[in-house]
């Protein structure tokens, strides 16, 4: 990487990480605490507020994604940061559930991954993209696991109330980091004729490409989002405590990154992403079977342990290159907006893993969950496999303009 493209991503990581961080942050904890809230004896209300944020932002990604292509990445992604601050201070200052609904519906309206994720494919090469968008995808995946330490004890200290507080707070920081870390826009965003609405989304939707990533990305977040319905249950009947679980998450999440590292990327540069890429979906296919071996017979730590250490080796691979190869098959006029696509159809899967998980379980068990799940994932591997991956070019990083 060049010094911009190490400042660019960094920069932008640490976007993602102080949103992600405050977001995080009271998932632990949230359906606990919310009970304190008049109306809080409502499970479909708790619900509700845990998911109407992935909601409102599935519905808006696209939109803050065509406008980062008509008016700038950094505008936008100032005024989603500010809008997602505003929703924290709403949820901050929330007396009741209905207004804990309204503020977590406010912070999804923040919808800003798009133009971030559009920006750092603007400042890096192809031949770098990946290992760009992974930076962003281990912050995200750090923040996840220190979110599982510090929730507990930030409760003790301050509440629900005082977490969304520290999360306005996080949201804030990230605009003085958009405005005086991430380096200017590249001087051929401003160049460029402003493509049409209707242009830039038939675009992003008619590429097979793309359509294979947007379904692709749907269907990991779903059953991403769907397995934490069931872990923590498995996690304590296995004997550790609901405190303790991190003992478990954290090294899966720090050793993946290593695996991820010492792969993805060389492979990738000897022209082998299709099969790393196809290999990472099998691989969360044989995840859910063994979770569902897992659940069938007599849950263990070690066992739980492995199992998450392997799935989190898969996921970070598909985090990182999905994103990637969707920045490099777009045309850099359509790029936000198929960002946009992908960002919302990401955001929806966790929308729908959450409630279709939830249900599965619910209705049917953890093992309807695990089979489910398997089939999702080996259904995303049948469409995914005529794919071809996106060449990279060894084109100079853009100029800042």
């Amino acid at each position: 990487m060049t010094a911009q493209e190490r400042r660019s991503s960094a920069s932008l990581a640490l976007i993602f990480a102080l949103r992600m961080l405050g977001l995080f942050l009271v998932l632990p904890v949230f359906s606990l605490e919310a009970r304190k809230y008049p109306g809080g004896d409502d499970p479909a209300l708790i619900g509700m507020a845990m998911g109407i944020y992935g909601l409102t932002q599935g519905l808006l990604q696209i939109p803050f994604g065509v406008a980062s292509d008509r008016f700038g990445r950094k505008r936008i992604m100032v005024i989603g940061l500010l809008v997602f601050a505003l929703g924290s201070a709403i949820a901050a200052l929330a007396p009741t559930m209905a207004w804990l609904v309204a503020g977590r519906a406010v912070q999804g309206a923040g919808a800003i991954s798009a133009a971030v994720t559009a920006l750092l494919a603007d400042q890096t090469r192809d031949v770098v993209r990946t290992k760009a968008m992974a930076l962003v995808g281990a912050s995200i995946g750090l923040m996840f696991a220190v979110s599982l330490v510090l929730s507990p004890l930030l409760n003790v200290v301050m509440g629900l109330n005082g977490m969304f507080a520290l999360t306005c707070v996080l949201a804030i920081i990230g605009v003085a980091v958009v405005l005086w870390m991430v380096p200017p826009e590249p001087t051929k965003h401003a160049e460029q004729a402003p493509v049409s609405l209707g242009a830039s989304l038939r675009t992003a939707a008619h590429n097979p490409g793309l359509r294979r990533l947007y379904f692709g990305v749907f269907i990991l977040h779903a059953v991403q989002l769907s397995m934490w319905v069931a872990l923590p249950t498995m996690l304590v009947q296995a004997g550790l405590p609901k405190d303790h679980h991190w003992w478990v998450y954290l090294p899966a999440v720090l050793a993946s990154f290593v695996v991820m590292g010492a792969t993805l990327f060389p492979l990738e540069r000897r022209g082998y992403l299709r099969a790393v890429f196809l290999s990472s979906v099998g691989v969360i296919c044989l995840v859910q079977l063994g979770l569902l071996g897992i659940v069938l017979g007599t849950p263990t730590v070690n066992a739980l342990g492995f199992v998450l250490f392997v799935f989190f080796c898969g996921f970070n691979v598909l985090e990182a290159s999905q994103p990637s190869m969707a920045s490099r098959l777009a045309p850099t006029s359509a790029r936000g907006t198929a960002l946009g696509m992908y960002n919302s159809l990401q955001s929806l899967g966790l929308f729908a893993g959450g409630a279709v998980g939830g249900w599965l379980v619910k209705s049917h068990g953890p093992q309807a969950l695990f089979i489910v799940s398997a089939l999702a994932m080996l259904a995303w591997l049948f469409v995914a496999w005529p794919m071809e991956a996106p060449s990279l070019t060894q084109s100079h990083a853009p100029k800042a303009g």
